[in-house]
């Protein structure tokens, strides 16, 4: 089993990386399933991805986009610090999404085969 750890920085909604990081990470579990597993981390802004509730007037959309990866079995945490610095640490998250540490991160790179940086 191949294990993979996403990690995210950027914003959800300034570019287009967290998004892409996200579909990526999701068509392999949907074509792979069996052959992979993946964990995601989020710092810096993209904390945001993480908040329920979002609804975008057009284009994509990164709630459902990481429900359905944590709906696949993915593992997605917030880092603790980022969504401190945010003020967003009680705000509702997404379903499957918890707040996690830098130990979190930490044992997850340690745990993955590869590490791929979004």
């Amino acid at each position: 089993m191949q294990k993979l750890l996403f990690i995210f920085n950027e914003s959800p909604y300034g570019t287009e990386k967290t998004f892409n990081g996200l579909r990526f990470a999701v068509n392999l579990l949907e074509e792979n399933g069996k052959e992979v597993e993946i964990k995601a981390f989020f710092f810096s802004d993209s904390v945001l991805a993480g908040l329920a509730g979002q609804n975008p007037n057009d284009g994509y959309n990164v709630q459902q986009t990481l429900e359905v990866l944590t709906g696949l079995g993915a593992e997605a945490k917030l880092c603790t610090s980022c969504t401190k610095a945010r003020g967003i640490t009680h705000l509702p998250l997404v379903q499957g999404v918890s707040v996690g540490t830098l130990d979190d991160v930490s044992a997850w790179t340690l745990w993955a085969d590869k590490v791929i940086n979004f």
